[in-house]
Order: C-alpha cells, then structure tokens, then sequence
C-alpha cells in the first residue's frame, strides 16, 4: 500500500501494531477518510426507485478503470475484489477511490494463486472454473459487472452458488465455445454445458440505455480473458467521451473531479494513438511528459 499513489486509490496515511491480551498481533492501517460507497449511493437510487443519473455511472466506472490501469500496468498488480462496497465516494466532488487490497497480489506468470476470490457476483467466470493460473483481466470482468449493476439497478450475475453463478452468466453470455472454455480452464473442455444461446446485450438494459453504454458492458464481459479490454482500452471508450468534453458539470454545478492528471507510469506502453484520445485538448497542458504530435 505504501507504493500506491493515485488520485483514484484511498492513500495509507499510517501503519502500526498493537497486541491483545491473547498475545495477538493485529496490523493497523490508518487511510484516509472517504465517506461514501458506490454500494451506497445504488442502494440510494434503488430505494428512490431511480436509476443513478448516467453521468455518475460515467465517472465512477471512468476512475475504476484508470485506477486499474494504474495498479495493473505500473505495479503488475491485481485487487481481485472489485466490488461496489469496495469503491469509495466523495459525494460532494464525486471522485472515487478504490479501496481494501486485502485480497491484492502481484500476479507473476506461471505462478499459481488461488481460484476462490472476489465476491460471487462479480467473480470471473475462469475462477468459478478453477483456473489458477489468470490475469489482471479477473478485474476487468467485476468491473463491467460494477457497470452493468448501476445500469439495471441489480446485480447482473445474482447467482446464489458458484454453480448457480455460471448459470446466471450463460443466460446471458450463452453457452462457451471449447476455445472459450479452453481460454478459461483447459481442464474443462469435455466438461457438457447446457447448449443456451447468447441474450442479446440491447435486450437486458432499458431500450433508453445508450448504445456506447451497452457495448462498453460487452466489452468487458467476454468470457476469454484476452477478449476483454485493457484497463486503458476501456477508458478511452466513447461512453465517456462526455467526461472528455471541457464544458461537462456536475448536476451541483462544480467541476469534475480529477480525470487526465496521468503520471508517466499509468501510460506506460500505451500506443500514441490511444493517449491522444485519453487526454483531451484541454488538458494536455498537464501532461506535459507526453509528446503529442
């Protein structure tokens, strides 16, 4: 934690021991203090029987991702819980932070980590398979279940079960292929699915869902982790091309929180191409390290 420095991960402040009487060592984190949740503000709108404006559904989604970009390609780690509890508001500036890397690893390839991690609903499919051997990619799919959940208002994949969980996902995502199965876990590719075919992606979101919001969705719900968009890939998506835009507001009237102040690391190896479309016009003056032609 103490080499994580972004504007969209919650910053350790300190850190110290204490003991119990039972002679337990507990490790304190002190981080700084954010007050809301993404968990919280859905179940606002829920109540409310709302659906969270887009333009929140934008940001949040926006910051998750350019906070993965940041701990997957400058660190090689991954959280591998993201979930809506896990994602922290400033409700007055909506800037997001994400927050509890209890779960976090650095993934090295080759090595083995453990399958049973990330809260069910939003668990990759190739970890309810088993698969020991995966990627930053696991992120990618919990967070288009996080965006796919504040568009309908309800998890997506509300399985009960790991099984069950499999069988919401091939509801919607239809039966795999062998060489999606294979992507997943080889060692599933005799194993007999249930022959069901794919729900149209347009059919599950309200028809007034715009349709960059829908493809983003399908982008990073792709049952072979290679299929899925990158962190980066996902951020420059036209579902936030509003972010981009220098005359953008907050319902409130304030500026938008925090989005283009990169650090060198977070766009390393990224192709001219995608940063000239990451960071606007506006904002280059900024990123001053970048050489825009």
């Amino acid at each position: 934690m103490r080499l994580l420095d972004h504007s969209n991960v919650v910053s350790l402040k300190h850190c110290f021991h204490s003991s119990t009487d039972k002679d337990e060592v507990y490790l304190n984190l002190v981080l700084e203090y954010v007050p809301e949740t993404v968990y919280r503000i859905a179940k606002h709108y829920t109540r409310m029987n709302q659906r969270m404006p887009l333009l929140f559904v934008k940001l949040y989604v926006y910051q998750i991702c350019r906070a993965l970009a940041y701990i997957h390609g400058s660190l090689g780690v991954c959280h591998r819980d993201i979930k809506p509890q896990n994602l922290l508001v400033n409700p007055h500036t909506h800037q997001l932070k994400l927050c509890d890397f209890g779960s976090a690893k650095v993934l090295v390839k080759g090595e083995t980590n453990i399958a049973y991690i990330c809260s069910r609903y939003y668990r990759a499919p190739e970890l309810i398979f088993g698969a020991v051997e995966y990627t930053t990619a696991i992120d990618i799919w919990s967070t288009g279940c996080v965006l796919a959940e504040l568009m309908l208002g309800q998890p997506i994949f509300p399985g009960e079960s790991g099984i069950d969980q499999v069988v919401e996902i091939i509801k919607v995502l239809g039966t795999p292929t062998r060489e999606e199965i294979k992507c997943m876990n080889p060692n599933y590719t005799d194993f007999k699915f249930p022959q069901i075919k794919a729900h149209p992606w347009h059919k599950i979101f309200h028809k007034r869902m715009p349709p960059e919001a829908v493809d983003l969705v399908s982008r990073l719900l792709q049952y072979s982790p290679n299929l899925r968009f990158t962190a980066l890939e996902a951020c420059v998506h036209p579902f936030f091309d509003e972010l981009r835009d220098p005359d953008t507001r907050l319902p409130n009237g304030r500026p938008l929180p925090p989005l283009f102040d990169f650090k060198p690391a977070e766009l390393k190896g990224a192709s001219t191409e995608i940063i000239e479309r990451l960071i606007p016009e506006h904002a280059r003056k900024h990123n001053s390290f970048v050489d825009f032609r």
